[in-house]
């Protein structure tokens, strides 16, 4: 019976391959590419110039599939997805590459200088992650975070076990909700301590500020990595060589994500309006 039952589950396994081999065939032939991506502010604008450069300079048909940081790296990794521009490394989401390095290509950082934290509004007194504690009260004993699987997320836990932060509590939300709690704080001059990021658009929209890190739970500058599936580069060499050669800057980014936050904004027509302006660059992208 257990022999029945392990070949029987190869035979799964092996159709599995086969299956996946297939339907990535099939993309390459009809000049399909999945993105796949985290609903981030800084994601949504790189992973929308991606999709604008293969569909308005390439003739790919190019899908964005939004979903958590962990079914991003295992879209991937098992090849359901054809690549993002959206690995935040080597600290926020480096529990992932870890797991699954053998099983995913890393073309290196397409944006340099990124940097995680609690972030607070510039006019909050207190400079450091070791005071929040003796000010907990001021901000109501919370931190607004996002969605409960971004690596900022675990970071934040393990920031707040050895900073002994026992009277402050995180909050799950979304990016969204993280900057709408910001925008009402701000407006009434309140205190309020975030999950925060950079590049982010709320930097250019208001003064704030990094709480110092003395123990360096946060790490240090990070880089934005461009991670695609095993065997794009010999099924769609093309769009292999674009993202190898994707590189842009923090004013870039910014840029793309200050034109998103206004109300009606369509990041597609955003990407594409930054491509225009910026020919240059996506010319030496696809050179």
């Amino acid at each position: 019976m257990n022999k029945t039952c392990f070949m029987f589950a190869a035979l799964l396994l092996a159709l599995a391959l086969v299956t996946g081999g297939c339907q990535r065939r099939d993309r390459a032939e009809q000049k399909k590419v999945d993105l796949i991506y985290v609903e981030w502010s800084s994601e949504v604008a790189s992973t929308s110039v991606i999709q604008a450069v293969l569909q308005e300079k390439m003739g790919y048909e190019a899908s964005m599939i939004p979903v958590s940081a962990a079914a991003m790296w295992q879209g991937i990794a098992t090849g359901d997805a054809d690549a993002m521009v959206a690995a935040w490394l080597p600290t926020t989401h480096g529990h992932y590459l870890e797991r699954l390095e053998d099983r995913v290509v890393d073309l290196g950082p397409n944006l340099v200088g990124t940097r995680i934290g609690l972030v607070v509004p510039s006019y909050v007194s207190i400079d450091s992650i070791a005071e929040l504690n003796d000010h907990a009260d001021k901000f109501n004993g919370r931190i607004i975070g996002i969605d409960p699987g971004a690596g900022i997320m675990s970071t934040t836990e393990t920031a707040m076990e050895e900073y002994g932060l026992d009277a402050m509590e995180l909050m799950v939300g979304s990016g969204a909700t993280m900057t709408a709690a910001l925008a009402d704080a701000i407006r009434h001059e309140q205190w309020l301590v975030i999950t925060g990021w950079s590049p982010h658009w709320k930097f250019a929209r208001w003064e704030l500020k990094y709480l110092e890190d003395p123990k360096n739970i946060y790490g240090g500058a990070e880089a934005i990595h461009t991670i695609v599936r095993k065997g794009l580069k010999e099924d769609m060499p093309e769009v292999y060589h674009l993202l190898d050669n994707f590189h842009w800057s923090l004013e870039d980014m910014q840029q793309v994500m200050i034109w998103n936050s206004e109300e009606g904004a369509s990041p597609y027509e955003n990407a594409k309006r930054w491509i225009e302006e910026n020919d240059d660059k996506v010319r030496a992208w696809l050179r």
